[in-house]
C-alpha cells in the first residue's frame, strides 16, 4: 500500500494539458483563462465626468460663466471651449478638450444661462483617459475568471475568452446487485447510488458528466461499458475492484491495456482504489462501498478534474479546533466524517461516534472529513486538527 500523499500525486500525474475551447463571456465564470485577453478598448474612451454639475475652465476662477451647452452619457457636446464659458454635463459624459473641471451642482448657482461657482472643489472630478485600462492591456492566462473578470473584459470589449475545456467524465458502477433508483430491486438487489454521488461531485468541480449504464458482472457487459467510455477523459469505474472471484474490472482494464499506477491505499475508507491511464484517458477505480467511494472521489478524482482544467490550487485542507479527545490512530491514514461548529468565525471540529463506512445518512450529515495521518498520537479536546470540507468543490 501506499501513502495517501504519494497516491495523490500519481493521480495527478494522470492528467493531461487543459484542453482549449473558445466560449462567450456568458458562459466563462469560473473557468481557467487559457491565452491572454488583449483589451480592445481604453477605458474610460475620452475624459469623462465624475459626477453632474458643470464643466468648466479653472482659468475663468472667479467669473461669471455663460452656460453654451449640454453633454450628456452618449450625447457628447461638440462645440469649443471658449473663455468664461461652461456646459451642463452628467456624470459620464465626455468632457470636451478645453474644459479641465466639473463642478458639482451643489457648488453652483445658475441664473438663466449665467452660472456662477460659488465654491469651487479641490479635485477636478474628471475621470482621464485610459485611468482604467488602455487597449493591448492583457487580462493574464492562468487566473480563474470571476464575476469582476467578466465585466473587466466585457469593458475591454472581448467577447470570447479561451479557457479550459471542462473534462468529460464518465461513470461506471458494476454489479449484478445494482438497479437504478425508481426500480424496484429483487431478492438480493440494492440501490445503485454511487454513480449518482460521484457525478455530483465531478459536477461540482466543473465536469461534464455521463453515466454508463450499470455493467454487469461479466467480462462481456465491462467491456462494452468501456467501449462507451473511449471518448472520455475520464473514466470513473465503481466497485469491481478488488480481488474477488466477481471484481473483474481490474482484470478487463488490465486486457484493455490499462497501465496502472497503483492500486492499494493506506487509507480508511477506501483502501482498496485503482489508477491508471487507458490508452491516454484517465482512470480511476473507485471502491464500491457508498462512504469509501464518495471519500476517494472527494480527495482524489476533484482534484484530478481540477488539475485537468489548469487549477493549480488542488490542496484543499483547512485547520480547525477539536472538539473531542481521541485515541491514537492505526496504520492507515483516517477520514473521519464530522460536524463543523463556528464561533466567532473559529471552527470546531467533532466526529461522529459512528463511522461504519457503509453508513451513507452519516456522510450526508457531515460537513467536513477529519484527517488523522497514519499512526498519529492520541489527540486532546483543543488541540489544532486538518479538515477537509465536504461542500463545495471549486
Amino acid at each position: 500500500m501506499i501513502s495517501v500523499d504519494e497516491a495523490l500525486q500519481r493521480v495527478l500525474a494522470l492528467a493531461p494539458q487543459p484542453k482549449p475551447e473558445l466560449i462567450g463571456l456568458e458562459h466563462a465564470l469560473g473557468r481557467i483563462l487559457l491565452e491572454p485577453a488583449v483589451s480592445r478598448m481604453t477605458q474610460p474612451p475620452f475624459n469623462a465626468a465624475a459626477m453632474d454639475g458643470y464643466a468648466w475652465r479653472s482659468a475663468d476662477a472667479g467669473q461669471s460663466l455663460r452656460i453654451v451647452g449640454e453633454a450628456a452619457a452618449g450625447h457628447p457636446w461638440t462645440g469649443t471651449a471658449q473663455p468664461g464659458t461652461a456646459i451642463r454635463i452628467f456624470t459620464g459624459a465626455a468632457v470636451p478638450d478645453g474644459f479641465d473641471r466639473v463642478e458639482m451642482q451643489e457648488n453652483t448657482r445658475r441664473e438663466g444661462d449665467l452660472l456662477t461657482i460659488t465654491e469651487a472643489s479641490h479635485g477636478t472630478h474628471i475621470r482621464s483617459r485610459g485611468c482604467d485600462f488602455a487597449e493591448a492591456d492583457e487580462l493574464p492566462a492562468g487566473r480563474r475568471l470571476t464575476a469582476a473578470d467578466i465585466g473587466l473584459l466585457a469593458a475591454m470589449n472581448v467577447p470570447q475568452v479561451m479557457v479550459a475545456r471542462r473534462p468529460k467524465v464518465a461513470i461506471m458502477a458494476s454489479g449484478d446487485e445494482l438497479v437504478r433508483p425508481g426500480d424496484t430491486p429483487r431478492d438480493g438487489q440494492i440501490i445503485s447510488s454511487n454513480d449518482l454521488a460521484i457525478a455530483a461531485l465531478a459536477q461540482e468541480v466543473g465536469a461534464e458528466t455521463t453515466l454508463l449504464p450499470i455493467a454487469a458482472d461479466t467480462e462481456h457487459s465491462l467491456r462494452e461499458c468501456f467501449h462507451m467510455a473511449r471518448d472520455a477523459d475520464l473514466l470513473i469505474t465503481i466497485g469491481g475492484a478488488s480481488v474477488g472471484d466477481h471484481d473483474l474490472v481490474g482484470k478487463v482494464a488490465a486486457e484493455l491495456g490499462l497501465e496502472r499506477a497503483f492500486y492499494k491505499i493506506a487509507m480508511r475508507p477506501g483502501k482498496p482504489l485503482m489508477a491508471g491511464d487507458l490508452h491516454g484517458t484517465a482512470m480511476l477505480g473507485l471502491p464500491g462501498n457508498p462512504v469509501s467511494s464518495i471519500v476517494c472521489g472527494k480527495i482524489f478524482m476533484q482534484p484530478l478534474i481540477r488539475r485537468m482544467q489548469g487549477f493549480t490550487d488542488v490542496d484543499q485542507t483547512r485547520k480547525a479546533i477539536l472538539g473531542v479527545d481521541l485515541a491514537a490512530e492505526g496504520n492507515r491514514q483516517h477520514y473521519l466524517r464530522a460536524k463543523l461548529d463556528w464561533q466567532d468565525g473559529q471552527p470546531t471540529i467533532t466526529p461522529f461516534d459512528r463511522q461504519d463506512s457503509s453508513l451513507l445518512s452519516i456522510l450526508s450529515q457531515a460537513d467536513a472529513l477529519l484527517v488523522r495521518p497514519a499512526g498519529d498520537r492520541a489527540r486532546a479536546k483543543g488541540e489544532m486538527m486538518e479538515y477537509l470540507p465536504l461542500h463545495g468543490g471549486s
